[in-house]
This record gives C-alpha cells, structure tokens and sequence, in this order.
C-alpha cells in the first residue's frame, strides 16, 4: 500500500482505538480530523503534545475537527496514558504499522548513537469529504497544535 499524497483522498481504513471504540474514516466523512503520530505514550514531548490537542479540544470541536493520536503502544497503555493526562480524544494502537505505512511516519532514527526504526512525530489534516489536505513531518511540539488549530479553523 502507497502511501497517502497531499489532496489525496485518505484510503478507508478501521482501526482500534481506547475507550472500545473502533475508528473508521468512513464513519467520520462530515468532520475534519486530525491524525497525530506520536512515538511513545507518556514520554515528555508526547505527553506535552498530548496535553497541547487536549488544553484545544473546545476550538477543534468549534471548527468541526475530531483529533485521534496515534501509536504503536498498546490499547491497554494508551488507556493509561489518556486516563493520566485526562485526554478527551481517542488513542489508535497501531501495533502492525498499518496506519504508519499508510501515512509513512517510520523513519530510521538515531538517539544515544543507536539507529532503529520508530515513529517521526508526524500531524495529518484530513478535511470533511476525507481528502488529506495538510500534513506536518518531523514536528517540533511548541507551537504545534496551535498550526494545526488554524488550519482547521481554515477549512
């Protein structure tokens, strides 16, 4: 599977997410939504980013935007972490990279000298009719949110 292109429409998929819920893009045709991609639950700068969507929520809902985080972490992990940081969005496990291919955020990284292969903190705007229509690679966490906000308000 290709991965998805700027004014592309995102291929349907359904993933497992926290709180029971399964995600469908399909189901959320009619809302914006923000797919963020992040490496690790409660890390620092996840879980800063993390609180950044949360301390937003209210502005995405008035620009009709649904955020989803999403990473390889378990279900039962992303239930800790959103439960700790009080996150009102859902958390996707992506364990078999499904969605990290399709949005391709695995990257070759570097930290302490060692090289592996993880998630590049990485944020993905997809509009009502499911069409990807700005995507953010590579992110820096300060200032973030606040880019991703107005770009959904733009919509």
């Amino acid at each position: 599977m290709s991965s998805v292109s700027i004014n592309q429409t995102v291929p349907s998929f359904t993933a497992q997410a926290t709180s029971e819920h399964t995600v469908s893009l399909e189901e959320l045709r009619g809302k914006n939504v923000v797919i963020y991609f992040y490496p690790k639950d409660s890390t620092p700068g996840c879980t800063t980013e993390g609180q950044n969507f949360r301390d937003s929520i209210d502005q995405f809902q008035d620009a009709n935007t649904v955020i989803y985080g999403v990473s390889r972490d378990s279900l039962r992990a992303h239930e800790n972490f959103k439960t700790k940081q009080s996150f009102p969005f859902e958390l996707i496990s992506d364990p078999e990279e499904e969605l990290c291919k399709l949005f391709d955020v695995i990257k070759l990284k570097k930290n302490y000298g060692r090289e592996y292969m993880g998630i590049e903190r990485s944020t993905f705007l997809i509009d009502s009719e499911g069409v990807l229509k700005q995507e953010w690679r590579g992110v820096k966490v300060k200032g973030h949110v606040d880019e991703v906000l107005t770009a959904a308000q733009a919509l």
